[in-house]
């Protein structure tokens, strides 16, 4: 016989039902019903998101605005 029988499973619900109550267990079904759907609609919208970025883009991008510091320019201390 298994560790658990319907008949432990059946008394566990029952303990879990009176210790909570069945509103409690029904907003945190609900709760996590929600939670699990905003998880689901974030994914979506991230594979949307990358199926619209160019493909080139693959390698890091460089800063346009960024420019090299030339010996003249940089501080020198001392």
């Amino acid at each position: 016989m298994g560790a658990f029988s319907i008949w432990h499973l059946i008394i566990i619900l029952l303990i879990v039902v009176a210790l909570f109550g069945t509103a409690k267990l029904r907003n945190v079904g609900s709760d996590l019903g929600s939670a699990i759907k905003s998880f689901r609609s974030a994914v979506k919208d991230e594979e949307e998101k990358k199926a619209q970025e160019p493909a080139n883009l693959s390698h890091s991008t460089i800063d346009a605005e960024a420019k090299p510091v030339k010996e003249s320019e940089s501080v020198h201390h001392g």
